[in-house]
C-alpha cells in the first residue's frame, strides 16, 4: 500500500526484466508505485521478474524500446540496453539502435505525455580516461569506431539526444552516468568481471586476468545504485545531470581477485589472457555532485556485496559456461 501522504505514480522502466532494472522495479513497487516494465528479453529475463509477475501494480509490456510506444505515465527509466561486452558485441547494430532509437522514443513518449524521464547513461562515455578519477565537466575519450563503440557512442548520442528534448522541448530529463554495478541477477555469462571472477571459482576454476590485473574498477552494489536513481529523479528540476553514481573505492583486477577468494573461502589461481581492445585502464567516479546535491553515497562494501552476490550464485549452481568476456566490465 502507497505510504501516507505518497503519491502514487504510473511508471515506465524500460530494459525493467534486467538485471538492473528488476531491482529498481522492486524497488518502485515497494514505495507504492504502478510500474510497467518494457523488456524484449534480449538480455533481461523472466525469472528476474519473477517475483513481480502476480503483483497487482506491476504490468510487463514485452516489447523492443526500439519500436515505438503509446502509453500514458509519470515517469520514465530508460535502462534498456545490452550493458556487457558479451552482449553488445553480439549485436552490436542492434545495440546502437537500442541506445539511439530507444532513447528517441522514450523521449518522444515522454513529450508527448508530459512525464519526467532518466536515462541511464554509463560511465562508458569517458572511455579510456585521462582524467582521474572523472568529473562529470570530463568529456571523455573514447574510441568512436572500436570494438565497444556502439556501446559508448551509443550512449553518448543517447545524452545528446536527452539534452537536446530538454533544451529544444522543455521535456524533464535527468541523466545518470552509472559505473560498475554488480549483485543478485547478474548472468553467469555476461562477460563482467564480477560475475566472471565468482562462477570461476565457484567452479574451482582459474579466474581470468586480462592483461597484468593493475587496470582499476570501481564495484557499486546494486542496492545503492538503484536508490541513487530514486534520488535522481526524485530531485527537483534543476538538477538535470548528467550525475555520476556508483562506488568511489577502487579496486585493481588482481585485488578483486583477492575478494573474491576471501568471499568463496578459498585461494584461486590465476591465468592471465591480453588485455581486449579499448579496454580501460582506470574507472574511478567522482561523486562529489551526487553527495551534494542529492545527499547520496553507497554504503555497501565490497566484502559485504559480494557475499551476497556469492551466496546468490551459489544458489543457482550448477552455473553455465563461461563466454569471453573483457578484463574490468
Amino acid at each position: 500500500m502507497p505510504r501516507k501522504n505518497h503519491v502514487q505514480k504510473r511508471i515506465l522502466v524500460s530494459g525493467g526484466a534486467g538485471f538492473i532494472g528488476s531491482h529498481l522495479c522492486e524497488r518502485l513497487v515497494s514505495d507504492g508505485h504502478r510500474v510497467l516494465c518494457l523488456d524484449n528479453f534480449f538480455t533481461g529475463t523472466r525469472e528476474n521478474i519473477a517475483g513481480l509477475a502476480r503483483h497487482p501494480a506491476f504490468e510487463l509490456i514485452e516489447q523492443d524500446v526500439a519500436a515505438p510506444l503509446s502509453l500514458e505515465v509519470d515517469e520514465i527509466y530508460n535502462l534498456a540496453c545490452p550493458a556487457s561486452p558479451v552482449h553488445y558485441r553480439r549485436d552490436p547494430v542492434q545495440t546502437t539502435r537500442t541506445c539511439v532509437m530507444g532513447a528517441l522514443n522514450m523521449l518522444d513518449l515522454a513529450h508527448a505525455c508530459g512525464a519526467k524521464i532518466l536515462q541511464a547513461s554509463t560511465s562508458e562515455v569517458y572511455g579510456d580516461p585521462q582524467v582521474h578519477p572523472q568529473p562529470e565537466g570530463y568529456w571523455g575519450n573514447v574510441n568512436p569506431i572500436g570494438e565497444r563503440s556502439c556501446y559508448n557512442e551509443g550512449k553518448r548520442c543517447a545524452e545528446t539526444l536527452f539534452f537536446d528534448f530538454w533544451r529544444q522541448y522543455g521535456t524533464q530529463i535527468k541523466v545518470a552516468r552509472i559505473f560498475n554495478t554488480y549483485g543478485p541477477r547478474m548472468q553467469d555469462d555476461d562477460g563482467r568481471v564480477v560475475s566472471n571472477f565468482i562462477v570461476q571459482a565457484l567452479r574451482g576454476a582459474p579466474l581470468t586476468v586480462y592483461g597484468d590485473g593493475r587496470q582499476t574498477r570501481s564495484f557499486c552494489y546494486v542496492d545503492d545504485l538503484v536508490d541513487g536513481l530514486v534520488h535522481l529523479m526524485d530531485a527537483g528540476p534543476e538538477l538535470v545531470g548528467p550525475v555520476n553514481l556508483g562506488n568511489p573505492a577502487e579496486f585493481t583486477m588482481l585485488e578483486l581477485t583477492g575478494a573474491v577468494g576471501e568471499a568463496v573461502g578459498g585461494e584461486c589461481e590465476l591465468v592471465f589472457h591480453p588485455l581486449p581492445g579499448d579496454d580501460p585502464r582506470q574507472r574511478q567516479p567522482d561523486i562529489a555532485l551526487a553527495r551534494a546535491a542529492l545527499g547520496w553515497q553507497p554504503h555497501t562494501d565490497l566484502a559485504c556485496g559480494l557475499a551476497r552476490t556469492v551466496a546468490y550464485f551459489r544458489e543457482r549452481q550448477p552455473v553455465t559456461e563461461l563466454l569471453d568476456g573483457d578484463g574490468g566490465r
